[in-house]
């Protein structure tokens, strides 16, 4: 599978795909994939290491695609792939998380198991990683809407600033101001809810 990343050039070839594989073409769609899915499964492995739910993420990714490609509004391809490979992801790690709960603990550090490392993300990560539910998600209704889009973009969507930027047409300088201002005024509201899982971090 092509490993080619989106540039600047190739925009106008993405969005020519897209409209295609809203007509149902699967030849469009084949091209697509070969040209975005050897980043996005590159990018996906150094969330996940768990190679099996990465390869099935990308599936459904792609599935997604083929199915929401009318959806597409002109915005950059790659940052509007990511943004649903970051999102399955996330919803893959949730279910893993609700089957971990239900069916019992993960296996012991060092032994044998699916889902090793990737299970085990840092104190930050699962606080804004589940930035629409329970206290965080409340809070985060209470931050202005500008900076709740740019904190979505860079923490639940996992996009790098220069993606983030396109996605939601401003400078990248301002996706950078407004993602510590997001976190600023997401503390504030969290400490009036009770104390901040956030603490410290920047």
């Amino acid at each position: 599978m092509g490993g080619q990343r989106e540039t600047d050039d190739g925009s106008g070839a993405d969005a020519a795909l897209l409209r295609a594989v809203a007509q149902g073409d699967a030849t469009a769609m084949a091209a697509l994939y070969d040209r975005h899915a050897g980043w996005l499964h590159a990018r996906l492995t150094r969330r996940c290491a768990d190679p099996e739910l990465v390869r099935e993420v990308l599936q459904d990714t792609f599935v997604t695609v083929w199915r929401s490609a009318a959806g597409h509004r002109g915005q950059e391809a790659g940052g509007w792939l990511w943004t649903i490979a970051a999102r399955r992801l996330v919803d893959a790690c949730r279910a893993q998380e609700r089957t971990v709960r239900v069916v019992g603990p993960l296996p012991e550090p060092g032994s044998a198991g699916r889902y090793g490392s990737a299970a085990v993300p840092s104190a930050e990560d699962r606080v804004l990683a589940g930035l629409e539910y329970g206290d965080v998600g409340t809070a985060l209704d209470r931050i202005s809407p500008e900076l709740r889009e740019v904190l979505r973009a860079t923490v639940v969507d996992g996009l790098s600033t220069r993606e983030a930027a396109r996605l939601l047409g401003i400078p990248e300088g301002t996706v950078k101001s407004r993602a510590r201002r997001a976190r600023a005024e997401l503390r504030e509201a969290l400490d009036r809810l009770g104390p901040s899982p956030l603490g410290g971090t920047a």
